[in-house]
């Protein structure tokens, strides 16, 4: 894919001659001049497909406005879009209008239908007379096609006080295909001292106003808009998208304190901000206290992308949560996915549709024990639910499995075993685990791999902020761990700190 020229950032892809151009309706009329530029939260797009993309932006004039609407008033606006195989929008493949609504916090998600399969393509908006920054997206290859390989970025975990967003800005100049994000691309928390930047709203967000706001005030970042407008991303949330550590419906303390009834209303505003903030098909559109968000999405037959929600189906975590030994970790009853999003990987997993076998998800799956036990809100507090899916992979022949991984703030790499009590036993799979954004602050650099003796099939282990950026193709899966020195300084660069080859059809890591 070609980089986004400064000039279609800076003049918004103006129109030149022979263009298209876009309308102007009655209700957008005004003088530029006289309406204040509405794109302040920028563009994205979102869970491609063979022939189309989902195409999103909110009105936001004023994004940090204490009414969670951005300055924008209580009437609908028409919004038009437009795509086009160029930056310059010489030639027009698609276009459009859609009406933004005062309920919707003048969001908009269009399916920009009609598109090539395994092509490149530019976009644009225009509202209140305004033109957008220019956008690119990618359409899948189409079903049983694997197309060009696929470069994936994949990252989590942006805490907006702990540091500058610049891994947002390296992703973006690596002209990635498709960008996974794995949960936490908010934090609920309330403003913190010391910090290089600070959340707007001094307690914790509870209300889809203070929502509404924080993704407002995260999604001013210039960084964190350059890595949307590169590519299309696949999103899924984590804990801090609602609460930090929930397990579905159940809290993990009683900070800040909230009867039954204002819980279901934080987790209904969660989830209505989230979709609203977020380039996702109305498939994916919250429905009160809940909302849909597992789902499978092909790149041809290449790779298949099985998006996992670890948090709204979870049994509660074992023995209070926590790092320590617990038994009931291994309990049978007990399901991290939940029982019916268990089956549904599976039975994705086993339909063999793509020589990858992608599953994004949340929390560190390899089995990791320390002297104080495992995590219970991984999935070493779910061991059962971990066996089931991996046995259920090996029983159905899937070839290559590979686990990506957000939410602990490090980089990790690791094999993924039939039996974690016998290190000489069979390797099933792999594990990726990318560092974060931003959350953890610098971090100290080190490499050693925390507890390796225990945990013989861990390979490899960063302290600093980052992402990993993949290569696909037919015969080989590469990840490059990227890391950048600093986030308490702004535009530090990335550095490959290490990378591994997964060859197909032969799980595990190898040295690149």
């Amino acid at each position: 894919m070609n980089p986004i020229s400064r000039r279609s950032l800076v003049l918004g892809g103006l129109a030149t001659a022979g263009a298209t151009a876009l309308p102007l309706h009655s209700a957008v009329i005004a003088a530029t001049a006289a309406v204040p530029y509405p794109f302040q939260l920028g563009i994205a797009s979102g869970d491609p497909d063979p022939a189309s993309v989902v195409l999103w932006t909110r009105l936001a004039p004023s994004p940090l406005n204490a009414d969670g609407h951005g300055g924008m008033a209580n009437a609908n606006v028409t919004v038009d879009w437009q795509v086009s195989t160029n930056e310059l929008f010489t030639t027009i493949v698609a276009s459009g209008s859609v009406v933004a609504t005062y309920a919707s916090a003048h969001s908009v998600h269009v399916i920009a239908g009609g598109l090539n399969p395994d092509s490149d393509y530019f976009y644009r908006f225009r509202a209140q007379g305004h033109l957008s920054p220019v956008g690119r997206t990618r359409t899948t290859p189409a079903l049983g096609a694997a197309g060009r390989n696929l470069t994936m970025a994949f990252t989590s975990c942006s805490h907006y006080e702990e540091g500058y967003f610049t891994v947002y800005r390296r992703i973006a100049e690596d002209n990635p295909g498709v960008v996974l994000h794995l949960g936490d691309y908010i934090y609920e928390y309330g403003t913190g001292t010391g910090r290089p930047r600070a959340h707007a709203g001094a307690t914790e967000i509870v209300s889809l106003a203070d929502y509404r706001r924080r993704y407002a005030q995260y999604k001013s970042d210039p960084d964190l808009q350059a890595a949307h407008a590169a590519a299309p991303w696949i999103v899924v949330p984590d804990d801090h998208e609602l609460e930090n550590n929930h397990a579905g419906n159940i809290r993990a303390d009683s900070t800040p304190a909230l009867t039954a009834a204002q819980w279901t209303a934080r987790r209904t505003a969660a989830y209505q901000a989230y979709y609203e903030n977020m380039p996702l098909r109305p498939a994916q559109a919250s429905n009160g206290p809940a909302i849909p968000l597992f789902r499978r999405i092909r790149w041809g037959n290449l790779a298949t992308f099985h998006m996992l929600d670890t948090r709204q189906y979870r049994s509660d975590q074992a023995c209070g949560d926590g790092w320590k030994v617990c038994s009931d970790a291994d309990l049978a009853s007990r399901s991290l996915p939940g029982n019916a999003q268990e089956s549904w990987l599976l039975d994705g997993l086993g339909l063999k549709a793509s020589t990858w076998d992608i599953i994004g998800q949340q929390v560190f799956f390899a089995r990791r024990f320390n002297a104080s036990g495992a995590s219970m809100d991984s999935w070493d507090g779910y061991r059962a639910s971990r066996a089931r899916i991996q046995q259920g992979w090996v029983n159905r022949g899937v070839r290559n499995p590979v686990v990506l991984t957000g939410d602990v703030h490090r980089a990790w790499a690791s094999n993924l075993m039939a039996d974690y009590n016998n290190a000489n036993s069979a390797i099933i799979g792999s594990e990726l685990v990318t560092s974060s954004v931003s959350s953890g602050g610098d971090g100290d650099g080190a490499t050693t791999i925390p507890d390796v003796s225990n945990n013989p099939w861990l390979k490899f282990f960063n302290n600093r902020r980052g992402y990993v950026r993949t290569t696909m193709s037919p015969t080989e899966l590469r990840a490059d761990f990227r890391a950048v020195a600093k986030v308490t300084e702004h535009g530090a660069p990335a550095t490959t700190v290490k990378s591994f080859v997964i060859q197909e059809g032969r799980p595990g890591l190898q040295t690149a």
